[in-house]
């Protein structure tokens, strides 16, 4: 399709835009966990309350951003987590102590979360053709992985405080893009209620999903908020090992995870990516070099991407068929899910370096049993099929046929 025959290419563009710099502002604390650690005089799981933190708000601020988007519109929304996202970054580069840097990324979080909850929704509604600006925002997101943790390890060799600082004022440059570009989209939608968003957790289908996905969420974080301090690396080859991590992510979202879910199909590539991701943490426990810690580090990456391409499709396909209710229902669980594992993970490290992945697999293998026995049910609500077909025909007709898939919105 001509991109020329998009009238709302700018708006679309400033969005992505916001969307890369705050993936990018999520990851580009990662080298510079360790630099706080030491600047400020902190232990392991102190430092960890930065990730914590900002999850946990994220994942409590998605109803209640949910529902003022319904009410006010998605571009009040929108811009005011922008404008929350740059202040508190802004703000942490001149803080002095653990408990001003925990305060002020929830604060960030909660901007995160009012961004998240409207962004996907608002590009969707803008765009004529849906498969381009869901590859684009897809394309952000992994972008804004993969570079988030460079700039934090070379600004971070300067000073902790300087990629939060630059992160603040890149997200205020974005907010006066978005401000003058952003377009409320014209089909005005009816105010969510919060029952609406808890019905959704009735299906079984989707139930199942949200158990999978959580487990992998904590696991996620665990990699994310707690590899920095397990590998032991400098400021500037940590941002290089994350940048690592993070283009991994981007060849599992970009190049594999949809063309993938295209062959096997989403259900069976998501089987894949945590099954695979089951065994890079035994590999990480069991690591005794950096090398091969950092080889892991890549492997896990590919292997979130691939889950990640394909989560938020099928949460929207068994979820509410309002996706504001079936997104805001799913990032509850999401993000509720993470916010433990990186302050559960520092204080476990103060027994063994290698207990926070042991501990993550024994998550994740909960969530490994609970695919293996509803992944057919999520499959047929999905309208796709697994290969225990037996299990198919048991499962025919037990969820709702899904909607059209929108993609990833993490």
């Amino acid at each position: 399709m001509d991109r020329r025959s998009e009238p709302n290419r700018s708006a679309i563009y400033a969005t992505t835009l916001v969307a890369f710099l705050a993936i990018a502002g999520i990851a580009v604390v990662d080298p510079i966990l360790p630099a706080i650690g030491d600047a400020i005089g902190v232990t392991a799981w102190q430092v960890e309350l930065l990730f914590t933190a900002y999850i946990a708000v994220m994942a409590l601020g998605m109803i209640p951003a949910t529902l003022a988007s319904g009410r006010f519109g998605f571009k009040p929304v929108l811009i005011a987590g922008v404008s929350v996202v740059g202040l508190a970054a802004i703000l942490a580069s001149f803080s002095d102590n653990i408990v001003q840097l925990s305060v002020l990324r929830g604060v960030w979080g909660l901007g995160n979360a009012m961004f998240f909850a409207t962004a996907m929704v608002v590009l969707v509604n803008l765009a004529v053709d849906r498969e381009w600006v869901v590859g684009l925002f897809e394309t952000a997101l992994g972008l804004g992985f993969a570079v988030g943790p460079l700039i934090g390890g070379l600004l971070g060799e300067v000073s902790w405080r300087l990629p939060f600082f630059v992160c603040g004022v890149f997200m205020v440059l974005a907010l006066g893009v978005a401000a003058r570009k952003l377009r409320e989209p014209t089909n005005r939608q009816a105010p969510v209620r919060v029952g609406q968003i808890f019905a959704t957790y009735r299906r079984p289908a989707f139930i199942a999903l949200c158990v999978v996905t959580g487990t992998y969420n904590f696991v996620f974080f665990v990699v994310l908020g707690y590899t920095p301090l397990f590998l032991g690396l400098d400021v500037i080859p940590l941002g290089l090992a994350f940048t690592g991590w993070g283009l991994g992510l981007a060849a599992g979202i970009l190049l594999i995870g949809h063309r993938l879910a295209h062959r096997i199909g989403a259900v069976q590539t998501v089987g894949v990516a945590i099954a695979g991701l089951l065994v890079c943490m035994v590999l990480f426990a069991t690591s005794t070099s950096t090398t091969e810690a950092l080889v892991v580090l890549v492997l896990a990456g590919l292997c979130m991407g691939l889950a990640n391409a394909n989560l938020t499709d099928l949460a929207l396909g068994l979820g509410s068929s309002d996706r504001r209710v079936a997104t805001g229902a799913f990032n509850l669980v999401r993000w509720g899910a993470a916010a433990p594992a990186p302050i559960i993970s520092g204080k476990l490290a103060e027994h063994s370096l290698s207990m926070p992945f042991w501990v993550g697999f024994g998550v994740l293998a909960v969530g490994v049993l609970v695919y293996l026995a509803f992944a057919h049910v999520m499959a047929a609500g999905y309208g796709e099929r697994v290969l225990w077909s037996r299990w198919n025909r048991a499962a025919a007709g037990t969820e709702h046929a899904p909607e059209e898939p929108v993609g990833e919105a993490y």
